[in-house]
């Protein structure tokens, strides 16, 4: 076979081969990692319908509600939620709740976060799963929690958000005994709910996630603790400015000290 030769008379080195085709490679690995997440969603619809279909109904929510409150002796606030404790509530509880299904994506995604890192983050337990815990599938463990989910949707599909945020106030339990809203209200403050301050609606708001270890009448300094940590999310939220949550927080409390009317 003919080389062409140099000035030297030596064949000239062979050219380099064509490239690798690293484009067409990533091209292929984004084909692929679409495909996996199309596949992942749609078994998580799947599982999310399943959930649905085998839940129990939930239109007897009121009447479970009705019945902690009659047990009781506890008023019910009904629809009628005052607006300082619907901000503090959501700003804590579920800041996305009118926006969201019954499900929080970021809250979720940050507690599968806090399961990977083992750093306790427990987001994603919105205002209908934690009213489906009330009523419905109390429990922690895995299965329970599933069929909570399932839960939470019905309820949302069934009730208005505002009604589900009243129903949720008054199946709450605000330690020492309080459930509900108004009865919780009388309790510690001696008010109606719509007389509450913004300070003690963020002290009230702040119970719910642990009653016991937050009640003011035994633990006012946890409390506070709460309080200040509901008005920062307030803060966060846009429902205050960072100057109003200081005035609020500087602002009296009274009666914190037990008031049994």
């Amino acid at each position: 076979m003919f080389y062409p030769t140099s000035g030297n008379g030596a064949p000239p080195a062979p050219r380099p081969g064509p490239r690798p085709r690293l484009r067409s490679a990533n091209r292929h690995w984004w084909l692929r990692v679409a495909v996996a997440t199309m596949a992942l969603i749609t078994a998580l619809a799947v599982l999310l319908m399943g959930l649905i279909v085998t839940s129990p109904a939930v239109g007897g929510a009121p009447d479970r509600v009705r019945a902690i409150l009659d047990a009781h002796g506890a008023p019910s606030v009904g629809n009628a939620i005052p607006s300082h404790v619907e901000d503090s509530l959501l700003a804590t509880e579920d800041s996305r709740y009118y926006s969201d299904p019954a499900l929080d994506p970021q809250g979720v995604a940050r507690a599968v976060w806090g399961v990977i890192t083992s750093n306790g983050n427990d987001g994603g337990a919105t205002i209908e799963l934690q009213l489906a815990k009330m009523l419905f599938v109390p429990g922690t463990s895995p299965a329970q929690q599933l069929r909570q989910v399932g839960v939470a949707f019905r309820l949302d599909q069934r009730f208005t958000k505002k009604k589900i945020l009243g129903l949720y106030l008054d199946a709450a339990y605000f330690g020492d005994g309080a459930y509900g809203i108004v009865q919780a209200s009388l309790h510690y403050f001696g008010v109606a709910p719509g007389n509450l301050s913004w300070s003690q609606a963020s002290m009230l708001a702040g119970l719910v996630q642990a009653p016991t270890d937050y009640d003011p009448h035994g633990h006012l300094h946890l409390a506070r603790q709460r309080q200040a940590h509901v008005l920062a999310r307030l803060v966060a939220t846009g429902k205050l400015t960072a100057g109003e949550a200081t005035r609020i927080w500087s602002a009296p409390l009274d009666p914190v000290v037990p008031f049994y009317g």
